[in-house]
């Protein structure tokens, strides 16, 4: 029962996200640069109420040690759910990758990559989980 209240949660967050995400499509439309549909996204989300952290850095360690390597995350939502924002002709496998290892090194469970760069924005999103 627990897992399915956290799933519901999870899905209910997601779809609040990809709604912001789709308001600022229509707004803004596909072209732009990634950072300036992160930036209209984080604003969309606090419109919204939800609380978005930009470029969160996330320290990697390799066999229990810190390495100087580091990942930096365009957006975690609600401490929950990680975004990333791309504006690429299409996605591709590796980005999909890359949103595992994000949910694996921060030990979140849910992440969205979102396409800007699509006409129809619904075309560019990808849910991907644990």
């Amino acid at each position: 029962m627990q897992t399915h209240l956290v799933g519901g949660l999870h899905h209910l967050l997601t779809e609040q996200i990809i709604g912001a995400a789709i308001e600022v499509h229509r707004r803004v439309g596909p072209g732009l640069l990634e950072s300036t549909y992160e930036e209209c996204l984080d604003l969309e989300l606090r419109e919204c109420g939800l609380v978005a952290a930009r470029q969160r850095i996330v320290p990697l360690t390799y066999r229990g040690k810190p390495l100087a390597s580091t990942y930096r995350i365009d957006l975690i939502v609600d401490n929950r759910v990680i975004v990333e924002v791309k504006a690429v002709d299409k996605l591709a496998r590796v980005h999909l990758a890359q949103m595992l290892s994000y949910l694996h090194h921060t030990g979140l469970r849910v992440g969205l990559v979102l396409n800007f760069n699509e006409v129809i924005l619904r075309d560019g999103v990808k849910r991907v989980s644990l």
